[in-house]
C-alpha cells in the first residue's frame, strides 16, 4: 500500500452546509478513502478525530461550521472503487420499489453488502452513486446485514436524510420483517423489551448482547405460519438496534435460521439453510407531506427453504 498523500499530516476539514446532517463515521470513510474501516473507528475510539476540540461518537451528526482534526492516516494509492458490472447494475435498478426527488426504496437482493469495507470492496451504496453520478449527495438512512434482504431506504438530500434520520429516531418509520425462526411458536404475539449492549472488537467479531446496561430495544413477534420444528414470524421494530431482531429471538429460544452467530448451528446444518433467513418485508413512513409504503417480495431462497418445511 502506497502512502497517500495525508500520512505526517494532521487535516482541519470544515464542514459546509450540504454535508451538515451526515454521521461522522460515513464522512471519514468517505473523505479518507482507502483507510481500512477498521482503522477509522481506531482513530475515533481512542479520540484521535476531535469535532471543535472535543472528542465525539461515530454517529454524531456534522453541523455546518464544524471543524474536524483528522490525524495522519495511511491510505492506499486509489480508494475507489471498482466499477460495478451491469449485471449488479441491473439489479439494482429492477428492485427498486419507490423513487421520487427525495428518497428511493429499494429491494436488496441478500448477500450484497449496504456498503464497501471489511474485505468488501464494493457495495450496495458505491454501486448506485456509480449508476447515479448526477446524485452526489445519496446516502445511506438505514442499514440491513449483508444476507438479510429487503426493503432499504436512501435520501437523495441532507434535508431528506436529517428528516428521515428523525423519524427513525423517534421510531415513527413503520419497519417489518419476515423472520424464520427455529421452533414452533406457542402463543400469539410477544413483546421483547431487552435492552442491548455491542460485545467483542467490532468488525466480524462483534456481537450484540442483552444486557441490562444496554440501549433500550423493543421488537414485536407475530407468528405468520407455523411449521413443525420452525415458525415464520412477523417482526415489527420501535428501535433500531444492531442484530436487534436475531438477538432478541434467541434470547426468546427462538433463533432466526441460518443465523451463524446466534443461532442454533445444529438446526442450522439440519435445514441446510442458504442464509440468514430474514427479510426486510415493509417499509413505511411519511415525509414531505407524502406516504410512502414499500413492500419487497420474499426471494427464491427464502421460498425454497419455507417449501422444504411444509
Amino acid at each position: 500500500m502506497r502512502v497517500g498523500s495525508n500520512e505526517g499530516r494532521v487535516q482541519r476539514l470544515e464542514i459546509q452546509e450540504e454535508q451538515a446532517g451526515q454521521r461522522l463515521d460515513n464522512f471519514l470513510r468517505r473523505r479518507l478513502k482507502g483507510v481500512p474501516k477498521s482503522h477509522i473507528y481506531r482513530i475515533l475510539r481512542t479520540g484521535q478525530v476531535r469535532v471543535q476540540g472535543r472528542r465525539a461518537k461515530p454517529d454524531y451528526r456534522l453541523q455546518a461550521g464544524d471543524v474536524i482534526r483528522v490525524p495522519p492516516t495511511r491510505q492506499a494509492a486509489s480508494g475507489e472503487p471498482p466499477p460495478a458490472s451491469s449485471r449488479l447494475m441491473g439489479l439494482l435498478e429492477e428492485g427498486i420499489l419507490v423513487e421520487d426527488e427525495h428518497v428511493i426504496v429499494l429491494n436488496k437482493p441478500p448477500g450484497l453488502a449496504v456498503h464497501g469495507g471489511s474485505g468488501v470492496s464494493l457495495g450496495l451504496i458505491e454501486a448506485l452513486r456509480q449508476a447515479r453520478p448526477h446524485q452526489p449527495t445519496l446516502e445511506l438512512v438505514q442499514r440491513l446485514d449483508r444476507e438479510t434482504s429487503g426493503c432499504l431506504v436512501l435520501a437523495k438530500s441532507r434535508l431528506a436524510i436529517q428528516e428521515l434520520h428523525r423519524l427513525l429516531n423517534q421510531g415513527l418509520m413503520d419497519k417489518r420483517y419476515l423472520a424464520l425462526v427455529a421452533g414452533r411458536w406457542r402463543g400469539g404475539e410477544r413483546r421483547v423489551a431487552a435492552a442491548l449492549s455491542r460485545a467483542g472488537k467490532g468488525g466480524s467479531d462483534q456481537r450484540v448482547e442483552v444486557s441490562e446496561t444496554g440501549k433500550s430495544a423493543e421488537t414485536w413477534l407475530t407468528p405468520v405460519k407455523r411449521f413443525a420444528e420452525a415458525t415464520l414470524v412477523e417482526a415489527r421494530l420501535t428501535t433500531g438496534r444492531t442484530h436487534q431482531i436475531r438477538v432478541h429471538a434467541a434470547h426468546l429460544g427462538h433463533p432466526v435460521i441460518g443465523d451463524r452467530k446466534y443461532g442454533d448451528f445444529a438446526y442450522n446444518r439440519a435445514l441446510g439453510a442458504p442464509r440468514l433467513c430474514l427479510h426486510a418485508s415493509r417499509l413505511g413512513f411519511s415525509l414531505g407531506g407524502r406516504r410512502y409504503d414499500a413492500e419487497a417480495p420474499v426471494p427464491e431462497d427464502l421460498k425454497e427453504t419455507l417449501g422444504r418445511l411444509a
